[in-house]
């Protein structure tokens, strides 16, 4: 199967960091830590997504900058992109979306800067 990005259009979404980001695991039992093709440690995000008709999905999130976001931050995903994926195991197939994103960058709350 070829991997083809698809651009995710945020721009009608609200992403809130759940859970802070953590190097993500190649193989749970070795303790082997992901790597892009340029050798940069891959990051996973957890993220709440909420649309424009309040329904809410949760995502993993993987990037190669380690964000400076903690959960509980509204949070803007630069350049998600999501990539189809499907594997066969004992002759059981699953498939399913993994998202990327190039950085992440806090949400402007819109209030006005004395306002608190």
């Amino acid at each position: 199967m070829r991997t083809i990005p698809i651009p995710v259009d945020t721009s009608k979404l609200q992403f809130t960091c759940v859970k802070a980001a953590r190097p993500r695991l190649v193989n749970k039992d070795t303790g082997e830590i992901k790597r892009d093709k340029n050798g940069n440690i891959v990051y996973e995000v957890t993220v709440s997504v909420e649309d424009d008709f309040g329904r809410l999905e949760l995502l993993k999130i993987g990037t190669s900058v380690e964000p400076d976001i903690t959960p509980g931050d509204e949070v803007t995903p630069v350049n998600l992109v999501g990539y189809v994926w499907e594997q066969t195991i004992q002759g059981a197939s699953r498939w399913g979306i993994a998202y990327r994103a190039t950085d992440f960058v806090r949400a402007t709350s819109g209030m006005p800067a004395g306002v608190a």
